[in-house]
């Protein structure tokens, strides 16, 4: 039995009724559990509130200078969904970037201009004049002279060519001989004698050109999605599959199967050691493939970077990383790996006798959806809630510049009378009463409880399936013993008794998470204006509440194993875990972790394998797939997701194992602690566990 440590706490003692966890208990953390109900009914309310005040078709609809929704159902803009700017030229000044508005007229129309055409010329041709009026104002009369038409801003003086990106109008520019045009011209007349010069225009869109081009590289990944889903999903399936058959044949063959998840493991990474290898090799004496990253700078196209030697030679020395540093490890850590092996084959029986434990990933997974739901519906209704204001634009000097006004009386107003040249456009989205004063706090209060929601179902489903994998160490007939629905049982001890004790816990992550982000967010604000002492300030203090978010993380999992077993309160199930743990601290930073190292490799080959089969299906590699496959832009959308969704599905199955093994591995520190294997007070720990730690049962048939 351990000897005492004065600093880390007393050992655990005998006691003849402590049978598992606790059937007759208390509620912990009343006032917590208080003040997690009060949050949630805030919450609740702060969401009626946005919802009764937000309206997300300012997140969907483009708005044109009035505020109305360009091709919203149900109005006389519905068949006009797109929106047109009077003079592009001015979304290039340094204002926009500052009030997210350009500063001219903007007006919804069923379809952007397909001709070049100026005013002047298009009010001599009926024909022309008639098309150029559905780029116009309605208050526009065929009767105004052209000069009288542009004073009042009713038209603009010039159309471009124009294509729609994101439902917005924008200049459909090109190169001829070196010259950037518009359509087919260089330069235009506005109408009042100027001349406009194609290459003015791009300050103007040079960032539309850009949001062009990812439009499209988006709208080809989206494409591909619509080709490739079915087969997807078919990936996925298969990564379940996968998942289900090895826990199977860990319940039987853990030893047999955690080697064979090594050996595998090393082959996949090895292969594909060869296979970068071998694109290294055959791009040699390839034109263009000796160039570096460097010099080929970001690319749209990512599968540009796949014909140059350098990319598959970064990959092959990544995968020979990874590779060494496995097979050291293995090395140096190749008899404690026996000792996790029994705790994974413990595992697997008591995993064995609760196969529903393996499906409550999904419950918290949906419980999961709905609260990044309720987040994300609530945080678009709060942005969207804010009423129409309508500013001063012009484009001389004016004392009213930017001032508040009403469109529906502008025109006649004082501040129009001493500005000609001004207009009352729409500005954005705000307010000035009381909720919209307060609209950032309650946006952050809706971050916060997303946090705080998250973290409590998480919690949840630690404490649930530690009660349930606990019930079966402790019980000593395995098969009478356990409850009939453990996992259940357990969930309804833990709502019952210790909602309190599961929202401390979240509370405390949830509040080093919101610094975090506050901390990030410091960083994105002051990162132009930051000197080298405040840039290592933030620096250091990301850092400490990263290892702080780990900490809290690991104390919070081990404190829910002892709520779930003892019953009591958070802050002394925290202490006693963590005490527990310090007392074994060679056997925790060696077994348990070796035991998560393990299981981290099956989730590796589990991704490893869907990777592979996904990648020779998609690429086309093999001829046998060539007209099974289908044809996508991008053969690498289909294979990430397959990776990265094969993830998470073996993620949700192992980190059942990793739960069972972290109950198993407390709950035996502790047998070690109340026993000594007297017939009066026998260890619970299995034999295999016995051989291993060389402890013994007086009572044993060996004996």
């Amino acid at each position: 039995m351990p000897t005492e440590d004065r600093k880390n706490g007393q050992p655990k003692t005998y006691d003849a009724n402590f049978k598992g966890p606790i059937q007759n208990r208390s509620c912990t953390d009343v006032i917590c559990c208080v003040l997690f109900v009060l949050a949630i009914l805030a919450y609740v309310a702060v969401g009626i509130l946005a919802w009764s005040q937000g309206d997300p078709r300012k997140a969907i609809y483009p708005t044109d200078s009035r505020g109305q929704f360009c091709g919203q159902a149900g109005t006389p803009l519905e068949n006009k969904g797109l929106l047109f700017y009077f003079n592009i030229m001015k979304c290039a000044s340094p204002m926009v970037l500052l009030e997210f508005q350009c500063p001219t007229t903007q007006l919804c129309v069923e379809k952007c201009p397909e001709t070049a055409m100026t005013l002047l010329k298009a009010y001599s041709n009926p024909k022309d004049f008639a098309y150029y009026k559905n780029f116009c104002k309605e208050e526009l009369s065929s009767s105004m002279p052209v000069q009288e038409i542009l004073k009042l801003g009713l038209c603009p003086a010039v159309l471009l060519p124009s294509k729609a990106i994101t439902r917005r109008c924008f200049p459909a520019l090109g190169l001829k001989g070196g010259v950037v045009t518009v359509g087919n011209q260089t330069t235009f007349d506005d109408g009042r004698g100027n001349s406009l010069n194609a290459n003015d225009l791009v300050n103007g869109v040079k960032n539309a050109t850009v949001v062009m081009e990812a439009r499209q590289v988006v709208m080809k990944v989206f494409e591909d999605f619509t080709q490739s889903w079915y087969w997807i999903l078919i990936g996925l399936v298969i990564a379940m599959a996968v998942s289900l058959l090895f826990i199977f044949l860990m319940r039987f063959l853990a030893g047999i199967m955690v080697w064979i998840i090594i050996a595998l493991v090393l082959l996949v990474i090895g292969y594909g050691i060869f296979h970068c290898y071998m694109e290294y090799a055959s791009l040699k004496g390839q034109p263009g493939a000796n160039v570096t990253i460097q010099e080929l700078g970001l690319q749209t196209d990512p599968t540009i970077y796949l014909q140059i030697r350098q990319t598959w030679l970064a990959f092959m020395i990544i995968l020979a990383i990874v590779e060494g540093v496995i097979i050291l490890m293995l090395i140096f850590l190749r008899k404690r790996i026996l000792i996790a092996i029994a705790l994974i084959r413990e595992s697997s029986k008591a995993i064995g006798h609760m196969m529903s434990s393996l499906f409550y990933p999904l419950f918290t997974f949906l419980l999961l959806v709905i609260v990044v739901a309720y987040w994300a519906v609530t945080a678009v209704f709060l942005s969207t809630s804010n009423q129409a204001i309508y500013k001063v634009f012009n484009e001389s000097e004016c004392t009213y510049s930017r001032n508040n006004c009403d469109p529906a009386n502008y025109s006649t107003s004082l501040m129009k009378q001493q500005c000609r040249d001004s207009e009352c456009l729409f500005a954005f989205y705000g307010g000035e009463t009381v909720y919209h004063k307060y609209l950032i706090a309650l946006q952050f209060y809706n971050v916060f409880l997303f946090f705080w929601c998250a973290n409590f179902v998480t919690a949840l489903g630690q404490m649930t399936l530690a009660g349930a994998f606990a019930s079966y160490y402790w019980a000593s007939d395995k098969t009478k013993d356990v409850p009939k629905l453990p996992v259940f049982s357990s969930m309804g001890r833990a709502l019952r008794y210790h909602t309190g004790s599961l929202a401390f816990g979240s509370l405390i992550l949830s509040i080093v998470q919101i610094i975090r982000v506050l901390l990030e967010y410091l960083d994105h604000k002051l990162k132009g204006a930051q000197n080298k002492c405040t840039k290592f300030l933030l620096c250091c203090l990301k850092c400490c509440f990263w290892c702080l978010e780990k900490f809290v993380k690991f104390l919070n999992r081990n404190a829910y194993i002892m709520v779930a077993i003892h019953g009591r309160n958070f802050c002394a199930s925290a202490r006693d875990a963590f005490m527990l743990l310090m007392r074994n601290i060679i056997r925790v930073a060696v077994v348990d972790k070796v035991t998560d190292f393990l299981l981290f490799l099956g989730k590796l080959l589990v991704v490893g394998l869907v990777g592979v089969f996904a990648f020779f299906f998609f690429s086309g590699r093999v001829k046998a797939f060539e007209n099974t496959a289908p044809h996508l832009h991008y053969y690498w959308v289909p294979i990430l997701t397959a990776v990265i969704g094969s993830y998470l599905i073996a993620h949700g199955f192992f980190s059942v194992y990793a739960m069972c093994v972290d109950t198993l591995f407390l709950c035996f520190l502790e047998d070690l602690e109340r026993n000594d294997g007297s017939p009066e007070r026998p260890y619970l720990m299995p034999e295999s566990l016995r051989k291993i730690l060389k402890k013994k049962n007086k009572t044993d048939p060996a004996q």
